[in-house]
């Protein structure tokens, strides 16, 4: 809510007085400063904006921040180093041991444009530690090939990005990172809906079915193979079709009943809606479906009810989703 974040704000303003002072606060109400609010273009609410050197030119803006401590590092990560500069192997387990996740980058030299996209997008995400090194040892204690990403959870390597110069862009990076706040298969409900649309990605896989038949287990764990593989760009979403207060997904999707076990795949950007083809829940079938839908190959669902024999015998037609686009346009 934006009292809530109101609040957030205004302690990180407090932190931020003693360590940098330079940094200013403030905050605008714009229902009654309409020339700031078009000047700035604000469509929703709360927006933060950070202004650099004065300039009210292309400020920057501050997504997806919610707590104090995340604003005051997303802060300092603007306005100064974003990384930490790992020497040494105790440095390391000390950055890796301190929060549930970590990010560090192992690079063969510390001047790249690997080494640039990794710090832009250690500006992005504030909620984790990113620690970057050159050091051979650092790299070899862990076993990793230097020029990689390596994603850490409770103190554990999870994954493994071999990063090329012009292989994955800030946005790519910020993507997968992300993902990591959430499990590999997030369950549906009212409290992971908010973290589920904090994560950068527009591209939504959804299982909808029962949690208690007899064949979850075993569908389940087909589906979690599948996100392994698509991490970063797909984020599989578990709907249990048991939950009453699930109800208006399935009027969303069109799903009922007899169409469980179902899994479509949603745009968020364009809200167009693919269904795979096949019915089987297979490790198999995920992945093809997966696959079409990246390379652009997937037919869009269009939710319809069959097209009537006898649709065009009376002199008012008889239109339904099918053959809608066709006859009108």
């Amino acid at each position: 809510s934006s009292q809530n974040l109101s609040e957030e704000f205004a302690e990180a303003a407090r932190q931020l007085k003693k360590e940098a002072p330079r940094i200013q606060f403030g905050k605008i109400d714009v229902t009654h400063q309409h020339d700031l609010r078009k000047e700035f273009n604000i469509q929703a609410f709360p927006t933060v904006k950070f202004f650099v050197n004065g300039s009210r030119e292309d400020p920057i803006d501050c997504k997806g921040v919610r707590k104090a401590s995340t604003f005051v590092t997303w802060v300092k990560r603007r306005t100064g180093p974003s990384t930490v500069l790992i020497n040494s192997t105790d440095q390391a387990e000390a950055i890796i041991k301190a929060d549930d996740l970590a990010v560090i980058g192992f690079f063969r030299e510390l001047h790249s444009d690997s080494v640039e996209v990794f710090c832009e997008t250690a500006r992005d995400v504030p909620e984790m530690p990113f620690g970057m090194t050159a050091s051979e040892d650092v790299g070899a204690n862990y076993g990793i090939q230097r020029n990689s990403l390596v994603v850490f959870k409770k103190g554990k390597p999870v994954h493994n990005e071999v990063l090329e110069d012009g292989g994955q862009s800030k946005l790519d990076l910020t993507r997968l990172i992300k993902t990591f706040t959430l499990d590999l298969v997030t369950e549906y409900n009212i409290e992971t809906s908010v973290k589920i649309f904090d994560v950068p990605v527009e591209n939504h896989i959804l299982l909808f079915t029962p949690t208690n038949s007899e064949t979850f287990s075993e569908i389940y764990e087909n589906y979690q193979s599948a996100a392994a593989e698509f991490r970063g760009k797909i984020l599989f979403v578990l709907v249990d079709t048991n939950e009453a207060r699930n109800g208006r997904i399935f009027e969303y999707f069109r799903i009922r009943d007899i169409d469980v076990p179902a899994v479509r795949i949603l745009n968020l950007t364009s809200e167009a809606k693919y269904k795979m083809p096949a019915d089987e829940v297979t490790v198999e079938n995920l992945k093809e479906f997966c696959q079409s839908y990246l390379n652009g190959k997937a037919k869009q669902h269009l939710s319809s009810e069959e097209i009537p024999q006898d649709w065009d015998k009376m002199p008012v037609k008889v239109l339904v989703g099918k053959n809608f686009n066709s006859i009108i346009f």
